[in-house]
Formats: structure tokens, C-alpha cells, sequence
């Protein structure tokens, strides 16, 4: 059954419960997780995409986004969004990894040529094949949402080469694959909240981290690590999703409406995230970063072969979907 099918299943399904907005308790006040700060991106896309869901429903949708991550971290509340305790929230697919093994597939170090192929594909079959797998496992994907591409920064020493990672206590998140991604290139992988990176680095605890320009610039990472290398070696995209348990309760048609705007909110993250990433940028170089560019990935992706083969052979059902995007244009 493809994604659009199951879809349109669910709602069938939805049609013969009872609808929340009929219930004495009037409209159907929503909660939704965030993990940035309120003029990041993903916020404002949020918050359109709330706004857009209750002035098209009449008022029988409302609800708040809960930004800085006030409702628990990013791995307990995809747990959340999944048993229906938060009804939806904005997730990398890297975390979902241990849940959901369809979002472990974009998590593979270079397997997108760049982003707008991953816009492509996302917006289409390697989309809905993930987007099934979520649907399986409790949350239905409302748009896919740009989260750049991801880097190393470190308070040591420029990267240049994988050797430049030997040694280094790395951030990453909870994710076997970005551990070993790490240890691939000799280098120490430790995975904790985010929120404990700013400290973490500034203590020694770790060296560094490794994320997009915005999220490096806008928790103040780079006063603390002031080396970011452009390795590019993840393309992640994100998720804009909704409880399979909340989406239930819609009716038919304020699932579409649903659904449409989440997709809208997407292309409009899509568009503030570059934006916002350029003037990230620049502010970072302003601020004393020393930003390097890797002239030859090769190496790196070439380190990458032991990740490949031990995730295939971990997760063979999942070969077809690694093939479709490695292969695509």
C-alpha cells in the first residue's frame, strides 16, 4: 500500500469515529513539540502551519507550539508523538533512527549528492516509502522540512582530512550510525542532549559537535568551538509530523486540511532556512569562526564503506530503499 493510499485509508477510517470537534468540549486544542528558538525556521513554519490548520477549520483546530524544547527532549518526544502524549511535533530523522528503521536511511553519511536532490526525493517515492514505515510505527509525516547540511565544529584544530578526527571527542545524536560514523574516523563519539553541547564543549567534556550553520550559530556553539569544517557529510532532512493517535480523531476533511498545510509550511521552512543560513554564516565568520571547505571528499566517503556494509547487512529490507537514493539522479 503506498503512502498517499494509507493516507487515504486512515481518514476512511477516522470517518466512523466520532468527531472531536462535535464533543461538548468544543475545539481541539492541539500541543506541539519544538526543539529551536521562536525565530528559527522551523518556528515560524510552525506557527503558519498552525495558523493555517485553525483559520481553515473554522476555529475547530487551535493548539500552541511549544518551542526550546520545554516538553522533553528530542528522543522522549518522538516517544510521545508516537503513543499519542504529544500530538505533534518537528523531528530530525536521525533520532527516529532506533524506532523507526526507514528514517535510519537518510541518516547514512553522504547519501544525498545535495539538497535539492534531497528535496526531490523527499517530496516524492523515497518520501512515501519512509513515510510508510512512520505511519507503521505512529506518526504520519505532514511535510519534510530542510535541516542543511551537517558539519564538524571543534575548539582543537581545522578538519581537512578524516585523520583530523582522530582523537576528537565528538557530539553526536542518539543514533548508533552517527556513532559510528565518528569511529570511523578514529574519533571518540558521544551522544548526548543537545541542549548540554554549549557546556559540554566549553568544560572539555567534548571537543566539538557537528551540525548546520543556524543550529551552530544560534545556540552560540561557535564562542566555544571555534573551527567548522565543512565535511557537508550529512543530509538530514526533517519532519513535521503528527500522532497517528491525534490524526485518528480528524475527520476526513480536516485531516486534509491538515495535511496541505503541513505541506505548505515545508516549502516555506524551506525557503527561511537558506536565508537564515547565509546569515548564519556571516555571522559566525564575524564572530571569529574559522571556516574551512574540504577540497577532496573522497577520503571521508571512502572511510564511510565499513558504515555502508554493516548497516546493509543489519538492515537488508532496508538495501532497496539505501539503492533507490544512492542511484537517483
Amino acid at each position: 500500500m503506498t503512502f498517499f493510499k494509507k493516507i487515504n485509508a486512515v481518514a476512511a477510517g477516522a470517518a466512523l469515529s466520532v468527531s472531536l470537534v462535535a464533543t461538548a468540549s468544543g475545539a481541539t486544542d492541539l500541543r506541539g513539540w519544538n526543539i529551536h528558538v521562536d525565530d528559527y525556521p522551523v518556528s515560524i513554519a510552525m506557527e503558519s502551519f498552525l495558523k493555517e490548520v485553525t483559520e481553515k477549520t473554522g476555529g475547530a483546530i487551535t493548539g500552541k507550539v511549544y518551542n526550546n524544547g520545554v516538553l522533553g527532549d528530542q528522543p522522549d518526544a518522538i516517544e510521545q508523538v508516537r503513543l499519542g502524549a504529544i500530538d505533534f511535533g518537528e523531528f530530525s530523522l536521525g533520532p527516529m533512527g532506533q524506532a523507526i528503521p526507514e528514517t535510519n536511511v537518510v541518516s547514512l553519511p553522504f547519501i544525498f549528492k545535495s539538497i535539492p536532490q534531497m528535496y526531490k526525493l523527499m517530496d516524492g517515492d523515497v518520501g512515501k516509502a519512509i513515510g510508510e514505515g512512520m505511519i507503521a510505527k505512529g506518526m504520519v509525516p505532514l511535510g519534510w522540512y530542510d535541516a542543511g547540511a551537517r558539519s564538524f565544529y571543534n575548539s582543537q584544530h581545522p578538519i581537512n582530512t578524516p585523520d583530523d578526527v582522530t582523537g576528537l571527542k565528538i557530539r553526536v545524536m542518539s543514533n548508533d550510525l552517527f556513532v559510528m560514523m565518528v569511529e570511523a574516523m578514529k574519533g571518540n563519539a558521544t551522544p548526548m542532549a543537545f541542549g548540554e553541547v554549549y557546556q559540554s564543549i566549553k568544560t572539555g567534556v567534548v571537543d566539538g559537535a557537528e551540525n548546520n550553520p543556524p543550529s551552530y550559530e544560534s545556540t552560540n556553539h561557535f564562542e566555544v568551538a571555534k573551527y567548522y569544517s565543512l565535511t557537508e557529510h550529512l543530509i538530514i532532512p526533517e519532519c513535521l509530523c503528527m500522532a497517528k493517535a491525534t490524526w485518528d480523531k480528524l475527520t476526513p476533511e480536516q485531516q486534509t486540511i491538515v495535511m496541505k498545510a503541513g505541506h505548505t509550511s515545508a516549502l516555506l521552512q524551506r525557503e527561511l532556512w537558506q536565508a537564515r543560513e547565509a546569515a548564519s554564516m556571516e555571522k559566525v565568520k564575524a564572530g571569529g569562526t574559522e571556516v574551512n571547505t574540504i577540497a577532496d571528499k573522497g577520503p571521508f566517503q571512502a572511510a564511510m564503506a565499513p558504515v555502508y556494509e554493516k548497516f546493509i547487512a543489519d538492515n537488508p529490507a532496508q538495501a532497496g530503499l539505501v539503492d533507490m537514493i544512492r542511484n537517483a539522479d
